[in-house]
């Protein structure tokens, strides 16, 4: 624990130092930068998965009233990984990203609370008390909460960061009350009394935990904040949340899980159906969205309910005792963590270097990108082709095994027999709409001619941009082609995890070893048919002319598909779970004048909290707006009539 928080401690140093040298930019820059990268570094190095039990143990007693400790097991190092692997990246990528010298205090106080977010998550994952947990779970969301609020000139933004806010502390909350049924029930904050509790208050203390944590990691329907938080935030802050923050939440829930330690099969149920709901219509959303980082942000919420599958899979066979179910399903959904955090921090930090490129956002203003940019395109398509589940990418081994986990579980009967069939099946509709959406998205934003011309003139990204997209690039591709190591990996951390789960490693590695054969044939045939095909046209003058006009002796580039036409008939088959709004002039006349046409997909979730929980709080509010007259005398009589309610109240 000693190198653990020794390389916190240089991490939030390298937060602090940003803050005092803000003056001297540059310096500051690459100061904050050396101490964040040292500080990871030295957090990866001091990772040991345990053979079993905790690795090492630290506590306090904080003003000699509140215990706090921490200890790291096979989980918590798990899920370090991903912390201080992602972090830094954002860190290098934010050199190249922000480099307006005048806003240089602005960008520094960005780079501290960046990195005492980063402290917060790490103690959160490392947390060995409920009163820790919270504790820095409270640190990680208001941290966050200041990252979104970041660009505060914005009236959007503001609305984006005080939504997230409301949703965190509400989550906070539900946590809170999960944590305070154990403690009086148990007069400890220690973990291990959560197992000794009656059954159905372990039922009720998970449902409690699963929504405050499910609210972080953007479960549908508590997934609101997520597509306006995102958006909001600078791209290299929206790869750490969405890459990694949102994770904390899948932590919480999955730590909440083993320490309760029940067998009531009713948990695993609510989670696959809690993960198909949020994959299907993430997805869905994401496909009807323009907006290229609020459609990565709702690809978030879909990638959760994959990784939400995977585990309500794991929990329901090691209750059904299906240990290949359980094993695989626990493995796939750990493993989709990893490889989400990844692909998914590529992708933003792709959709930054777009926008600070072009200064749009919108899919339809965009096109022709990657000849002007070549390093975001190809890092981009690496990224997208992983986010799909197709091989060779990350994305591909994990969701292959929560795939192998369902398909073990067809063996069980009635409810469960459902739910894992309809588990089988969303998984095939998440994959295929993934594709769609990002079929489109790479096609009108990087293939085709560019919608404007200022957009030929447009340059590649910086060499501190691009390198942390090529080595993300390059982790999908090696973690798609050699996933044994992985595999076996994540495979041993979900056998430290759940000690009574017999793990079959015959099978684990004929899985692994066919995975990878898979991948390397496929991207063998691949690079052979471009092989091929530049030795036949070697020799051969290659002609370039204009796209095919559809008949049109002058087409233009308005010509082109664009995201609504491409998305709309796939959104529609989907109704009433996309509410789709249409504007259209309509042509009424032999001489028309410019017609006009608009879409907009909004979110059930959304308008079922406006319908059913915003609009009657301010009706109610609204009502009584006459209390706030502006007198202070009454006022204070508030105050004291209040006091006095509370002393009759105490004293009664």
């Amino acid at each position: 624990m000693n190198y653990f928080f020794a390389a916190l401690g240089l991490v939030l140093t390298g937060g602090v130092a940003a803050l005092i040298f803000h003056r001297q930019f540059l310096f500051a820059k690459g100061f904050s930068l050396l101490l964040t990268v040292a500080g990871c570094a030295l957090g990866l190095a001091s990772l040991a998965l345990p053979s079993d039990g905790p690795a090492a143990d630290w506590s306090l007693t904080w003003l000699q009233i509140f215990p706090l400790s921490c200890s790291v097991d096979s989980l918590s190092a798990f899920f370090l990984v991903p912390i201080f692997l992602i972090c830094p990246l954002a860190a290098v990528y934010n050199i190249g990203y922000q480099d307006d010298a005048g806003a240089s205090l602005k960008t520094m106080v960005g780079v501290f609370f960046l990195n005492l977010l980063l402290v917060a998550m790490a103690l959160v994952v490392v947390a060995g008390n409920l009163l820790t947990l919270l504790l820095a779970w409270e640190v990680m969301s208001l941290s966050s909460f200041f990252l979104v609020l970041y660009d505060f000139k914005k009236e959007t933004t503001r609305k984006a960061a005080y939504l997230y806010l409301v949703f965190s502390q509400a989550g906070v909350l539900l946590i809170s009350a999960a944590f305070a049924i154990i403690f009086g029930s148990t007069g400890s904050f220690l973990f291990a009394g959560a197992a000794t509790l009656p059954a159905d208050i372990k039922l009720l203390v998970f449902f409690l935990a699963c929504a405050g944590f499910g609210s972080k990691a953007g479960v549908f329907p508590l997934h609101i904040w997520l597509p306006h938080a995102h958006p909001a935030a600078p791209s290299h802050i929206s790869a750490v949340l969405s890459g990694v923050m949102i994770k904390m939440g899948i932590y919480g829930i999955v730590r909440t899980y083993l320490l309760l330690g029940s067998q009531d099969p009713l948990i695993g149920q609510a989670v696959l159906v809690l993960g198909m709901a949020s994959g299907v219509l993430g997805v869905l959303y994401a496909l009807g969205k323009h907006d290229i980082k609020r459609l990565l942000a709702y690809h978030s919420v879909e990638n959760i309910g994959i990784i939400m599958i995977g585990l309500g899979l794991g929990m329901l066979g090691a209750t059904l005792g299906n240990p290949v179910m359980a094993g695989f399903g626990f493995a796939g959904g750990l493993l989709h963590v990893f490889n989400h955090s990844i692909f998914k921090s590529l992708l933003f930090m792709g959709a930054g270097a777009v926008v600070k490129a072009t200064g749009l956002l919108h899919v339809d203003d965009l096109g022709g990108l990657i000849k002007q940019m070549p390093v975001t395109g190809r890092s981009f398509i690496a990224g997208s082709v992983s986010i799909s589940g197709l091989p060779p990418g990350n994305g591909f081994i994990s969701e292959f095994l929560i795939y192998f986990a369902a398909f073990h579980g067809l063996s069980e009967t009635g409810a469960n027999l459902i739910l894992v069939m309809l588990a089988i099946i969303s998984l095939a509709v998440i994959g295929g709409l993934a594709a769609a959406c990002f079929t489109k998205v790479v096609g009108i934003v990087f293939l085709g001619e560019p919608r404007h011309e200022e957009l030929r003139s447009v340059g590649e990204a910086g060499s501190w941009m691009s390198l942390p997209m090529l080595l993300l690039a390059s982790f999908c591709l090696v973690i798609g082609v050699f996933p044994e190591p992985f595999i076996n990996a994540v495979f041993r951390t979900v056998a430290q995890m759940v000690p009574a789960l017999t793990v079959d490693h015959v099978l684990v590695a004929t899985v692994g070893t066919n995975l990878a054969w898979a991948s390397r044939l496929l991207l063998l045939m691949v690079l052979l048919i471009m092989a091929v095909r530049k030795a036949f046209s070697l020799r051969k003058e290659v002609a370039r002319g204009p796209t095919w006009g559809c008949g049109f002796t002058r087409p233009t580039v308005r010509m082109q598909y664009s995201g609504t036409s491409y998305a709309l008939s796939i959104v529609s088959f989907y109704r009433p779970f996309a509410r789709i709004r249409t504007i259209w002039s309509g042509i009424d006349t032999i001489f028309p004048k410019q017609a006009a046409y608009a879409s907009r997909v909004d979110d059930i979730a959304e308008i079922a909290l406006h319908r059913f929980l915003v609009s009657p709080v301010a009706f109610v509010l609204g009502k009584l707006r006459w209390i706030q007259h502006g007198h202070i005398q009454l006022y204070i009589g508030y105050i004291i009539g209040t006091i006095a309610v509370l002393l009759l109240i105490f004293f009664l």
